[in-house]
């Protein structure tokens, strides 16, 4: 009995995917991969001597803006001296190079104010100043504004 059922389902089952498992005729067996839109054939290059180079990148024409940042960067001396077309990639060096000279400044910047804010307080530790002697005179003010205002109502 239990041959018999699992015969029936062994035939079955090689009925249904047998199609699927084997392959059928002209079917090309190359591996194909998930991220090539390109065929194997056609990844061969072309020969060199061809015309020109399909790797050649376009020119950009610089805005104002990036002529300033191509300055800035100390890439060009002057506006003259900038061509009348850039590469995308010398204009991206420029301003990761401007970048980084923004954030050098900002950090100057930064350490400038803390040097100037520690110095404020040592001042104000030498007049006997602190955090806690204005909060209490402010709150002393608020009170005395409240018992005014409480007094000078009927």
């Amino acid at each position: 009995m239990w041959a018999a059922a699992a015969g029936r389902a062994t035939k079955m089952l090689e009925r249904n995917f047998s199609s699927i498992l084997r392959p059928t005729k002209g079917m090309d067996l190359k591996i194909k991969r998930g991220f090539c839109s390109k065929s194997q054939e056609g990844s061969k290059q072309k020969p060199e001597g061809e015309g020109h180079s399909t790797f050649k990148v376009p020119g950009h024409k610089p805005s104002e803006w990036e002529k300033k940042v191509l300055m800035w960067s100390g890439r060009f001396k002057k506006v003259d001296d900038i061509p009348e077309t850039v590469s995308f990639e010398l204009l991206d060096a420029a301003q990761n190079k401007l970048r980084v000279k923004i954030s050098y400044l900002m950090i100057a910047l930064t350490v400038l104010g803390c040097i100037v804010m520690v110095i404020e307080g040592k001042r104000a530790v030498g007049r006997h100043e602190s955090l806690t002697t204005q909060n209490m005179e402010r709150k002393a003010r608020w009170r005395e504004d409240i018992a005014q205002s409480a007094s000078a109502k009927p």
